[in-house]
């Protein structure tokens, strides 16, 4: 039977995005290959640009402008009226009132974890949002087995009505810009790439980096690529030698960034999936992570796992995936037999399949 399905696709239009806006492109963009027989609507709250999805005769746009409630409000009244088989939002938020069935992905619970690490109004929004939408939801998508058992945790979700849908990571494409000139960075070096704000751990990683040169003749430098985020703390920073801060990456640069580095070095307080540290295994670029949350379970064999709580233990794996060539051709290969399982063709496959199971009420 084939299904009318409404996809939120809101978040596929923001300037500069960061995991979960790559997570809704590229889900989108793999459904529209994948699907041959449904009817997808996808909803926008700015006009797209041309060519953002691949062509199709089973995909409509419906661009609903408007600055603020667009979930709650505008899109709901769009649902309200079109009223599909089946409403799918690829991040946390279902609206208040809509009909018929529903399914949500949900991507991490840190804001439950580490609850200073957000905003007051963004932090009670989310937990909000998510309660609301794991109780509407007839299934969730869950990003990783970790957010799978948060989601049991801290709303009673029952286990049955959650899926684990691993996200796909493409490899970062070369181009010919020289990243080392064009960002200023050191020849060698270790590289963080992400938002910078406390959930990461860019103290933590500091420490270890201080710790590092302390114990080695000749050390590398350290980048921390990314955007300034929530409580950024510039003591972090401030007068360390052999660190670079080259800010907000183009998505273009970013393999070079990855296979001109010594290791990225990515271990968070909480990860619901980790985006940064599949990148860098396509380039074939050892991992050093935290043992905590998602990390182990998406790195597997395929990296060090450290405590984030010892800058001395990071420190250590530092040394010895810059001094053990062995171990870093051992990462590397299974770095690239880790990244089979990351695929979208993969995951959009999956999510059409249950697609059908709940918007036939199966579920």
């Amino acid at each position: 039977m084939a299904l009318h399905i409404a996809i939120d696709a809101s978040r596929t239009t923001v300037p500069h995005p960061t995991g979960t806006e790559v997570y809704a492109l590229e889900l989108i963009r793999a459904l529209i290959e994948q699907n041959t027989a449904h009817r997808l609507t996808l909803y926008f709250r700015d006009q797209p640009p041309d060519g953002l999805f691949p062509p199709s005769e089973h995909v409509a746009y419906c661009v609903i402008p408007s600055r603020r409630l667009w979930t709650h409000v505008r899109f709901a009244a769009a649902l309200t009226r079109h009223r599909p088989d089946l409403t799918f939002v690829p991040a946390h938020t279902l609206p208040l009132l809509f009909p018929g069935r529903a399914i949500v992905t949900v991507h991490d619970l840190g804001y439950r974890l580490f609850p200073a690490a957000h905003p007051p109004f963004q932090r009670w929004y989310l937990d909000r949002t998510t309660r609301h939408s794991a109780r509407r939801a007839d299934m969730i998508f869950a990003d990783s087995q970790a957010t799978a058992d948060d989601l049991g945790r801290f709303y009673g979700v029952n286990a049955d009505k959650i899926q684990v849908v691993y996200p796909g990571v493409h490899p970062p494409e070369y181009n010919d810009v020289d990243v080392v000139a064009r960002y200023n960075l050191p020849e060698r070096y270790f590289l963080f790439i992400g938002t910078l704000q406390p959930r990461k751990n860019i103290a933590g990683i500091v420490a270890a980096y201080r710790a590092y040169r302390e114990r080695v003749d000749d050390p590398a430098g350290l980048v921390l690529a990314g955007g300034k985020g929530w409580l950024y703390d510039e003591r972090w920073t401030v007068g360390v030698p052999g660190l670079h801060l080259p800010g907000y990456i183009d998505e273009a640069d970013k393999a070079h960034l990855y296979a001109n580095a010594v290791a990225l070095v990515f271990p968070s307080f909480y990860e619901g999936f980790g985006f940064p540290v599949v990148e860098a295994m396509h380039i074939g670029l050892p991992v050093i992570v935290s043992n905590t949350s998602s990390l182990p379970e998406i790195v597997g064999d395929a990296g060090l796992t450290v405590s984030p709580d010892d800058p001395f233990q990071i420190a250590g794996a530092m040394i010895r995936i810059e001094s053990d060539y062995d171990l870093r051709d051992q990462l590397c290969e299974a770095g690239y037999r880790r990244v089979r399982q990351f695929h979208w063709e993969r995951a959009a496959r999956r999510v059409l399949a249950l697609f059908e199971h709940v918007g036939q009420g199966k579920a």
